[in-house]
C-alpha cells in the first residue's frame, strides 16, 4: 500500500474543525493534560477509511497487535490474537470488542488521519487503535496513563467520565476494570464527535449497537522506564562517551592486605567503583542523542517492505522529480537542532542536506518540486533518500497533480 500524501502543517494559532473551532495553541493551553473536551462533529460528515472487513484481515495477520475482550455472565475474558475470522464471535452476539492495535502503520487512510494531529510533537504521538464493538460492547470503566481522543467512526457508543478518586481495581478479571466507577457527565457519540481525556481520567464506553472507535494515543513512558534504557544506552555507547577515557584499564588493588574473612567484600573494590561513578558524566549532548535513539526506534512487531526490484539510483532520481517522497507510516524521522534520527539509528548529515531532510521531516514528504533539482544538489541527499527508499523507510509519491488536488480538497475541508 502506498501512504497517503498530507496537507502542509497549519499554524498554531489556526482555528481547526478538528479541536471545534480551537487553534491547537489555545487547545494545548487550556486542555492538554487538564480537563476533558467533547467536540461535536470534530470532523463533520465523517465516515470510517477503514471497512469492518478489512478490520478484521489486519486482525489475522502475525505483524499486527490485537485483543479480543468478551463479557458474558458477568464474566471478562481477554484473548491476544492473531485471530482468524472464524475465531471471532458472530456479530449477532452481544457485548465483545476486538481492539486493533497501530493501524495507521497498515492503512494509508489511518495514518492521513493520524497526521491531523501533528500539533503535538511526533516524539509523543503513538498510534491509531481501533476498537469495533458489537451491541453493549466496551472495555469496562478504566484509566488509561496516556492523553486520548476518542473519535467515533461508526454508529454510536455511550460515553460516561469522571474524574476518579477511588482507584480499586476489580479482582480476579483479565482488564483493569474500575470497581466503584462514578460517573460525572455522559453522551452519546456519533461519527465525527470525538471526545478527548487527559490521563487519568476515569471512562466507560458502551456500544449502542455495532460501532467502531478510533483512539489516537500517546506515548507516556514511566520515568523508571526513561531513566532505565538512558543507563542501557551509555552501557551500550561507553566506549564512545567522554567519560571513556577514565576507564581504560583493569581493576587493580597493590595495597590489599590478607584477610581474616574471604567471604567479606573488600572496602577497596567498593571505594574504588564508586570512585569511578563520580567520573560518569553526560550532558545534553548525550540525552538529546538518547532520546532521539530511544523514541525513533520502531516497535517490536514492525517490520519494514523493500520494494522487491528497486529501481536505479538514476531512475530513482528520475522518479522522485516527477512524483516526490513520502516517508513510509512505519518510519519515524526526528531531529534536535542540526542532528538526525531515524528508525532507531543517528544520522550524520551534511549542511546541503539538513534543511531539505527538515521538510521531509515535518511535512513526511517532499513534493515533486522539492526533489526537482536532486540532480543539481549535493549528492548525499540523494544517496540517503535512495538508502531509505531500497529499506522500505520511503517511499515514492504520487504525481504532482494528484497531490495539488488531494490538498486543495483537504483545505477546503479544513
Amino acid at each position: 500500500m502506498t501512504a497517503a500524501r498530507l496537507p502542509r502543517m497549519t499554524t498554531s494559532r489556526s482555528p481547526l474543525p478538528l479541536l471545534g473551532g480551537l487553534a491547537p495553541d489555545a487547545f494545548m493551553k487550556r486542555y492538554w493534560h487538564k480537563r476533558p473536551l467533547l467536540i461535536r462533529q470534530a470532523i463533520p460528515g465523517f465516515s470510517a477509511p477503514l471497512s469492518r472487513e478489512a478490520l478484521f484481515a489486519l486482525a489475522a495477520q502475525d505483524d499486527v497487535e490485537s485483543r479480543l475482550i468478551t463479557h458474558a455472565r458477568k464474566r471478562w475474558q481477554l484473548d491476544h490474537g492473531p485471530f482468524d475470522i472464524d475465531a471471532l464471535p458472530p456479530l449477532t452476539r452481544k457485548q465483545w470488542t476486538l481492539l486493533v492495535q497501530g493501524v495507521n502503520l497498515h492503512a494509508p487512510a489511518v495514518d492521513a488521519l493520524m497526521q491531523r494531529f501533528r500539533f503535538i510533537p511526533d516524539a509523543r504521538l503513538d498510534d491509531v487503535m481501533i476498537s469495533y464493538a458489537s451491541d453493549g460492547g466496551g472495555v469496562g470503566p478504566h484509566l488509561d496513563s496516556y492523553d486520548v481522543f476518542l473519535l467515533q467512526a461508526h454508529g454510536k457508543r455511550r460515553w460516561r467520565i469522571g474524574a476518579q478518586r477511588d482507584t480499586t481495581w476489580l479482582d480476579d478479571v483479565p482488564l483493569r476494570i474500575l470497581k466503584n466507577f462514578e460517573a460525572e457527565e455522559e453522551w452519546v457519540l456519533e461519527p465525527g464527535d470525538m471526545l478527548y481525556l487527559p490521563p487519568g481520567y476515569a471512562h466507560d464506553g458502551v456500544a449502542e449497537g455495532e460501532c467502531m472507535t478510533y483512539s489516537i494515543g500517546f506515548r507516556a513512558p514511566l520515568e523508571q522506564e526513561m531513566l532505565q534504557n538512558f543507563l542501557y544506552y551509555l552501557a551500550e555507547n561507553a566506549a564512545d562517551l567522554p567519560f571513556a577515557r577514565h576507564f581504560a584499564g583493569r581493576y587493580a588493588d597493590p595495597k590489599q592486605p590478607a584477610v581474616k574473612h574471604p567471604a567479606a567484600l573488600p572496602d577497596a573494590m567498593i571505594d574504588t567503583l564508586i570512585s569511578q561513578l563520580e567520573r560518569v558524566r553526560w550532558g545534553q549532548k548525550e540525552v538529546e542523542d538518547f532520546l532521539g535513539r530511544w523514541l525513533s526506534e520502531p516497535k517490536s512487531h514492525v517490520f519494514f517492505d523493500p520494494p522487491e526490484k528497486p529501481l536505479s539510483t538514476s531512475r530513482f532520481v528520475h522518479e522522485v522529480s516527477t512524483r516526490g517522497v513520502t516517508l513510509s507510516a512505519k518510519t519515524q524521522l526526528l531531529y534536535r537542532r542540526n542532528r538526525y534520527f531515524v528508525n532507531g539509528e543517528p544520522l550524520e548529515v551534511p549542511i546541503s542536506a539538513r534543511s531539505t531532510l527538515r521538510i521531509l521531516a515535518d511535512q513526511r514528504e517532499l513534493d515533486a518540486a522539492e526533489c526537482a533539482d536532486f540532480e543539481q544538489k549535493d549528492q548525499e541527499i540523494v544517496e540517503i533518500l535512495y538508502d531509505w527508499y531500497a529499506s522500505g523507510w520511503l517511499l515514492l509519491g504520487p504525481d504532482a497533480k494528484g497531490v495539488r488536488k488531494l490538498r486543495a480538497v483537504r483545505k477546503k475541508a479544513g
